[in-house]
């Protein structure tokens, strides 16, 4: 007979989910999983990775479009959208089933079903319910309850997705033809993601954002850099817009956007929605406990507890910054906490780097200059473009910038903001720099080798103090 006692559940093995399993296992603790669809949950799956493996082919296909830049000369050159989005399937199932193997190894037991909680803590333990196509399965119980249950897509009325005409990530990572014009409803991460893979892929792209800017979680600087470099690769960009009604007729979609009371059709023949998200609270069983929902996330304190005793929440459910690595994070911190580990600390969101894998990428961390100075600092902003570097300029991807923003009183590394080429990799740097709560000399006295793209960082910091060498 299968076990039916554990020291923890977790519901949901996404990045959250799954790394908070393996941590418990590793504490000595008797772990479950459950997952109703696949092992990874949307970021292994339908997300982080496989979006970054389409995102490499387009930076191939622009490379192969620029090859006179370096030297070299090709004909013809085409791509097979079939091996394209294969290839991006077999990298998530690869990483798929490497959590699987991780799972096992750590002996954590997984249970393939819908997990929702029975009810609150009774004679110390919580009971999980799982069903599989509206059958049971079972019934298990535990003292603590983690739900990582992650999130989905937000839709609009009039505009739900349709698999057909109008995608939500899902459609839109696996598309059977190249749509030759596309609207992209939403500019954060996961609209200027498919806005800069599609762009590169050949089609032509409209962006409308109902915010002022672009990318409206980023630096003001950034934004505007950022739709300069996207509306000279081709992409329209409507901000201050709303998409209003979507027509569709035959093969095409009529979209009406209000821009400030000016009204427009834009005709596409698919539409992405990239609105944000909404946590995945129905069909757990929270109706049946003390947790609270605020705005489709469930609220916990600074240690991820629900008001309900025993029972925690990570991830995209509990909220933003809704990224992979915050999950994972928040999973080792709350069995942490569980287990009594010596030295465990809440997590400080601002220490979180956020990064957007367009062309060019953007990275960042921290607060931007103008949130520093909206919370009373005296700032002290360096900045150094990707001009001056030698390394960005060999690499034939001179346009790009990097911002730091410091407290002029103590110091203190407030903020970093880059555009660029792989900024992404660079931001762990800023990351560590505020984790460790470095200061600006700290920095200066840091040797940055050469020649590389990480001496702008270095050149950043001292450009805040009026003493760039290189600009």
């Amino acid at each position: 007979m299968a076990d039916t006692q554990f020291d923890l559940i977790v519901i949901g093995s996404g990045p959250g989910g799954y790394v908070a399993a393996i941590r418990a296992a590793q504490l000595g603790m008797k772990a479950a999983v459950v997952e109703r669809e696949h092992l990874g949950g949307i970021c292994l799956n339908w997300g982080c990775i496989p979006t970054k493996a389409l995102l490499r082919s387009s930076e191939i296909g622009h490379l192969l479009h620029n090859l006179d830049a370096y030297g070299f000369s090709a004909k013809e050159i085409s791509f097979d959208l079939k091996k394209v989005v294969a290839r991006s399937r077999k990298v998530a199932g690869q990483l798929s089933g490497g959590v699987k193997h991780l799972l096992k190894k750590n002996k954590v037991t997984v249970i393939d079903g819908q997990g929702a909680l029975a009810g609150g803590r009774k004679g110390g333990r919580i009971t999980v319910t799982v069903t599989k196509d509206d059958k049971p399965v079972g019934a298990y119980t535990a003292p603590h309850v983690i739900l990582a249950t992650g999130a989905r897509a937000r839709t609009l009325p009039g505009m739900e997705p349709d698999g057909t005409h109008v995608w939500t990530y899902k459609e839109a990572m696996v598309p059977e033809s190249m749509p030759k014009r596309l609207l992209v409803i939403g500019s954060g991460a996961i609209g200027i993601e498919f806005a800069s893979f599609y762009r590169n892929m050949g089609a032509e792209v409209t962006v409308v954002e109902m915010l002022d800017r672009i990318l409206p979680v980023e630096d003001e600087e950034v934004s505007a850099f950022a739709r300069k470099a996207f509306e000279k690769q081709g992409i329209t960009i409507l901000t201050g817009a709303r998409t209003e009604t979507l027509d569709k007729k035959g093969g095409e979609i009529a979209a009406t956007v209000d821009q400030g009371g000016k009204k427009r059709t834009v005709t596409v023949d698919k539409v992405i929605l990239a609105i944000g998200i909404v946590g995945n609270t129905e069909g757990i069983g929270l109706e049946h406990t003390k947790i609270k929902v605020d705005r489709a996330h469930v609220v916990t304190d600074r240690w991820l507890q629900t008001d309900e005793p025993g029972v925690y929440a990570i991830g995209d459910l509990v909220g933003a910054p809704w990224l992979a690595h915050k999950a994972s994070h928040e999973g080792v911190l709350c069995v942490e906490r569980i287990a009594g580990v010596d030295g465990v600390h809440p997590l400080d969101t601002r220490n979180i780097p956020g990064c957007t894998y367009c062309m060019p990428q953007v990275a960042s961390v921290g607060l931007t200059e103008a949130q520093a100075k909206a919370a009373g600092h005296d700032v002290k902003v360096g900045r150094f473009p990707y001009i001056g570097n030698g390394k960005a300029i060999a690499l034939g991807e001179p346009e790009g910038l990097i911002k730091t923003v410091f407290d002029a009183k103590t110091g203190e590394l407030l903020g970093a903001h880059m555009i660029g080429a792989e900024v992404t990799e660079l931001i762990q740097g800023y990351g560590i720099a505020k984790t460790l709560e470095t200061t600006e000399a700290d920095l200066m006295h840091t040797v940055f080798p050469h020649p590389t793209l990480s001496e702008m960082m270095h050149e950043s910091v001292l450009d805040a103090y009026g003493r760039a060498i290189h600009f």
